[in-house]
């Protein structure tokens, strides 16, 4: 079985990281295409073009599922590679964030950390007022994060302070507060000392759902019980690595520049 996995950088191996708990017996293909990040400042057409082209990549190496591990390719390109490509299972973040972040609030105040164009376009709001209209919904662009993080976060003063500000741009009393790019698990504890509410990771949803869909394939029986996992990757590969690992929590072998 293979599963393509795809972000702009290294922010989607947050969720390679919780497939890896999910799922035994995979081949994971990750693609990130740092050259190109970050994508929350680009148009939904270049984020579409960009999308397709990496999915024609993982196609080519015969995955069975695709999973689109950024929240802004997810909202920029979901509804637009199923269309592109109908027979192949393609799955974002942003409904399972949204689904998890209902089963956690209960004052049904949601706050979401997210890319400007994912803030921008209400992908949270709309999709959590979609499945329950009676819960208020607040987003925060974060422009400076995912950059931050994909040179390697700098644990400083000015980069505290620069995500105390955004984390205090949301409202105080909700009780709930979604990590809407990939790349912001890398910050859960500093959010949740910061935010001190309950934090939704959607990597966590996505992949169950992924062990789900993988289990309607019927796909995942009769193979060795381990993970294979190649990388490639379009940007600078030493920072890739020096900064993926971190988020992994586990050595990198076999990566590729592309």
């Amino acid at each position: 079985m293979k599963v393509g996995v795809f972000d702009s950088g290294v922010g989607g191996l947050t969720v390679l990281k919780e497939l890896l708990k999910e799922l035994s017996s995979t081949e994971f293909i990750y693609y990130g295409d740092s050259f190109n990040s970050p994508y929350g400042t680009k148009t939904i057409e270049d984020i579409q073009k960009l999308c397709y082209k990496i999915s024609e990549f993982l196609i080519n190496k015969d995955v069975d599922l695709i999973v689109i591990a950024c929240n802004t390719a997810t909202v920029a390109s979901l509804d637009y590679l199923k269309e592109k490509f109908p027979t192949l299972p393609i799955i974002g973040v942003i409904n399972p964030g949204a689904t998890m972040a209902l089963r956690e609030s209960k004052n049904k105040k949601i706050g979401v950390l997210s890319t400007p164009l994912t803030a921008k376009t209400n992908a949270y709001k709309n999709a959590i007022q979609n499945l329950n209209e009676n819960y208020e919904v607040y987003q925060q662009g974060c422009e400076l994060l995912c950059p931050m993080i994909e040179k390697g976060w700098k644990d400083n003063e000015e980069s505290h302070n620069i995500l105390k500000n955004y984390i205090e741009n949301l409202p105080k009393d909700i009780d709930t507060l979604i990590l809407g790019c990939t790349h912001y698990p890398y910050l859960e504890e500093k959010i949740r000392d910061i935010a001190k509410c309950t934090i939704v990771n959607p990597a966590k949803e996505t992949a169950r759902l992924v062990g789900e869909q993988l289990k309607k394939l019927k796909s995942i029986a009769n193979l060795k019980n381990y993970n294979k996992i190649s990388y490639y990757v379009t940007g600078d590969l030493e920072n890739f690595i020096t900064v993926g690992e971190q988020l992994l929590d586990q050595k990198m072998v076999d990566v590729h520049k592309i």
